[in-house]
């Protein structure tokens, strides 16, 4: 297998760390998120190619504000500073950062001031960039050579190329700053040496190889739920272990429309995996009842999955492995040492602690568009590829309180309107994520003249990256009007629809 020399963005709380190391991957380089506490021997231990370190909101000359340790300057490793860590690098390593008493926030331009540069190479000697500080970077080390400024910030951009070490006090990684990938990439491929080997052909290699070190001859189990994470995990150990995998879709009573035939259509007719059809819906329901905390609800829900693989597993040969579609952001989002838990992913934060199975997680270290291009490598389906995100508890976390028949049913018509509508418009890929989600509450309206007293339908839109934020997105108003007069029409009790307008953060994606 192919050693990993990956580039560790270590993360300083920055807003964007997960966008950082997505970043450095779309330039096909590999990079990990790693905390700040990391030491130089560490470093060295996972053969890094680089260190990127990442903005972050404290002030570097308050008292306790994160530090990185300072022998990685000497560790011989390429680094970059962005914002946060610009101003660590300049502060530890002799330079001066101070309160001017004027912040930068947004759209800045950038001038460069001449002579010859590695991170500004053939650029124009002035462009937009994406300012988000207070603190500014007024003077740099001894042996850097400042190469541009803002107006507010003197040494905005800074270089030892004898060191290899640089600093930028914009941020590169957001689309506000236009140039902002080459310069990245400029860091990567110029200064750091690192070669665009990051490819999904490369990933596919490694993870097959991963997988049969790992499994060896042995039975493999699979959840399938129908979403693109588990179906490219499952085609993925598929290539790899061939017959010795079976693929099982439990039924939970809580799946979208259309959602099992889809998934027997695909694996069962296209593939040709032996597939069990596990149907549970009785035993979530009856598991779900009266359960309204939603981490309750994930934990259970994970942990009714386990039991229901483990008799899938008995059934075919007492499997001793378990393929989950688990994701970088499902990690990151449950808790990590850099990261505090979100919530509890069914597949990460939910899983009992007596679970029998040992995990195959081959998609682990990707984020979603990685598992989108591995999946078209693999030849899976545009359909399959392209669907969008779907939660692993399925329409249960998307039914605010008690889980009932009733409810879910109402629930996945909506959302079945939600698709079909999107869909029409030619925004799937547009979107993240489109759905629908249903209160806990009901409210008073009219209907054929009649008082009625129903549910309303909260529709759901967001335009993202990466799942780590998300933004509303601004759905035409004739879309709208459509989908809300064809889920009050078309759903029975429903009477009201409203359109969530909330970003993340605040917000999560998902509602529970």
């Amino acid at each position: 297998m192919t050693e990993r020399n990956p580039v560790l963005v270590v993360d300083f709380g920055a807003q964007y760390a997960q966008l950082i190391a997505r970043r450095v991957r779309e330039a096909h380089v590999y990079s990990e998120i790693v905390p700040h506490t990391i030491t130089a021997d560490e470093i060295r231990a996972k053969s890094a190619s680089a260190v990127i370190l990442s903005g972050g909101p404290a002030s570097v000359n308050v008292e306790g504000a994160p530090r990185i340790d300072p022998s990685v300057y000497d560790a011989g490793v390429p680094i970059l500073g962005i914002c946060y860590g610009a101003q660590l690098i300049a502060l530890q390593l002799g330079g001066e950062v101070a309160k001017t008493g004027q912040g930068e926030y947004g759209r800045t331009t950038l001038t460069a001031l001449g002579g010859s540069t590695a991170l500004l190479y053939e650029m124009p000697d002035e462009q937009d960039v994406w300012m988000s500080h207070f603190d500014t970077i007024t003077r740099a080390p001894e042996g850097f050579a400042a190469i541009a400024s803002t107006p507010s910030t003197p040494v905005a951009v800074f270089e030892d190329l004898d060191r290899r070490i640089c600093g930028v006090q914009f941020h590169p990684e957001v689309k506000h700053t236009p140039r902002g990938q080459d310069i990245l990439q400029h860091f990567l491929y110029n200064v750091a040496g690192c070669a665009p080997e990051w490819t999904p052909a490369s990933v596919i290699e490694e993870q097959v190889a991963a997988i049969r070190a790992q499994v060896g001859d042995r039975r493999v189990l699979c959840g399938l739920s129908g979403g693109v994470d588990s179906a490219v995990a499952a085609a993925l150990v598929h290539k790899a272990v061939g017959d010795q995998l079976t693929c099982v879709f439990v039924d939970t009573g809580l799946m979208r429309h259309g959602e099992a035939e889809q998934v027997e259509r695909t694996f069962r007719d296209q593939f040709h995996v032996e597939l069990i059809h596990a149907k549970a819906g009785d035993r979530f329901f009856e598991a779900l009842d009266d359960v309204i905390d939603p981490e309750t609800k994930r934990k259970k829900i994970g942990e009714l999955f386990i039991r229901v693989f483990e008799e899938a597993a008995a059934e075919c040969g007492d499997a001793q492995y378990l393929v989950q579609g688990t994701l970088y952001p499902d990690v990151i989002e449950s808790g990590t040492g850099t990261a505090a838990k979100i919530k509890s992913h069914h597949n990460v934060g939910g899983l009992p602690d007596d679970m029998q199975f040992e995990l195959v997680e081959p998609l682990r270290l990707l984020f979603k568009d990685e598992v989108r291009a591995v999946g078209e490598q693999l030849g899976l389906p545009p359909d399959i590829v392209w669907r969008q995100p779907f939660p692993g508890p399925g329409l249960g976390v998307r039914v605010v309180g008690t889980i009932t028949r009733e409810r879910v049913e109402i629930l996945r018509n909506a959302d079945r309107i939600v698709v079909e509508e999107i869909k029409k418009a030619g925004l799937e890929r547009e979107l993240w994520q489109a759905f629908a989600v249903l209160p806990a509450v009901k409210s008073v309206g009219v209907m054929g003249d009649e008082r009625t007293y129903a549910y309303p339908i909260v529709i759901r839109a967001v335009t993202s990256d990466d799942a780590m934020t998300a933004d509303w997105a601004r759905l035409p108003y004739e879309l709208l009007e459509v989908l809300s007069s064809r889920i009050i029409n078309e759903v029975p009790g429903v009477n009201r629809v409203v359109y969530d307008i909330t970003s993340k953060p605040p917000g999560t994606i998902e509602w529970e």
